[in-house]
């Protein structure tokens, strides 16, 4: 107990990024440059969604949240790396470490549950489309983003509360760049064996089960985009439906891998790295893959820079 009140008042120390890198200046330098891009791709979307009446529906309101989980997510991670890396420090207090386990839990949970309904959404669009307005109204958009949120919350409560009642002593270094939950639990004195079982319970809840509900959702849906008669029909709705399912690959992919295989079978170094994939990168890519690929909101960005 006062090895833990002593990690309270201390905080732990954060190893950084592949620690021992050449080129740690060039890799820094460039997650600056991501964390730009992620800011002002994903504000501009949520600008455009706002200020464009055409993009009014209720698969831009979802899109809308997926940016702002985005942006809450790497503000969560890279700002106090960043810091860190420019201060010469590792230091992180205890306060601001179970802050961002809280909320990487929070969101983490949060964008699974919405990328599920996101998938939902396009299924009603695609295969009952005459009772889509019916189906998809404003209430229940919004139900579905209190769902999202709430749910990352709930999901976010259970594990840092779990987590934060390990005891903790000897070592305070994270091996990590940033305070992720299981690199936490390496840190305690007591047998995890246990909690483990649990966080692989929560991967099923929150990762394989709404992975299998939006693969379900897609075999629905190409089977529907078969029997359109018009090509033109069919090729927007394979196009709207592969940038939804190429940002569920990049989001599933790494975390799945993380929570769902033993971490006896990958290394802390295959962890961060993966972490860098979805917490980083993914935000930066999702407004990317949606204004590229989506005719609407590149209309959209074109109109507003013409007024302007």
């Amino acid at each position: 107990m006062r090895s833990d009140n002593e990690t309270s008042v201390a905080g732990f120390t954060l190893l950084g990024l592949f620690p021992g890198t050449r080129h740690l200046s060039f890799l820094i330098c460039t997650i600056l440059l991501i964390y730009i891009v992620a800011l002002t791709g994903n504000t501009t979307l949520v600008l455009l969604l706002c200020l464009d009446s055409w993009l009014h529906s209720p698969m831009y309101f979802l899109l809308s949240q997926l940016s702002l989980m985005d942006i809450s997510l790497i503000s969560t991670i890279v700002p106090k790396m960043l810091t860190n890396f420019f201060s010469g420090t590792l230091d992180i207090s205890y306060i601001a470490c179970w802050t961002q386990v809280c909320f990487h839990s929070a969101l983490g949970g949060s964008e699974c549950i919405l990328l599920t309904l996101m998938a939902y959404d396009r299924y009603v669009a695609i295969c009952n489309p005459l009772r889509y307005v019916a189906i998809m109204n404003s209430e229940v958009c919004l139900q579905m983003a209190i769902v999202s949120w709430a749910g990352g919350a709930l999901n976010s409560l259970v594990q840092t509360a779990y987590t934060m009642h390990f005891p903790r002593c000897g070592s305070r270094e994270v091996h990590h760049f940033f305070c992720e939950l299981q690199a936490m639990l390496k840190l305690s004195c007591e047998d995890t064996s246990a909690y483990e079982t649990i966080v692989f319970v929560i991967g099923i809840v929150f990762l394989l089960t709404p992975f299998g509900l939006i693969l379900a959702s897609y075999i629905f849906i190409f089977l529907s985009v078969l029997h359109l008669n018009s090509t033109k029909a069919r090729n927007k709705a394979l196009a709207t439906c592969s940038s939804h399912l190429m940002v569920v690959l990049l989001y599933f992919g790494p975390t799945m891998f993380i929570y769902m295989v033993p971490s006896a079978l990958h290394t802390s170094e295959q962890d961060e790295g993966l972490s860098v994939f979805y917490t980083i990168l993914t935000p930066m890519l999702n407004p990317l893959i949606y204004s590229l690929r989506n005719k609407e909101v590149g209309g959209a960005l074109r109109k507003v820079l013409g007024k302007s």
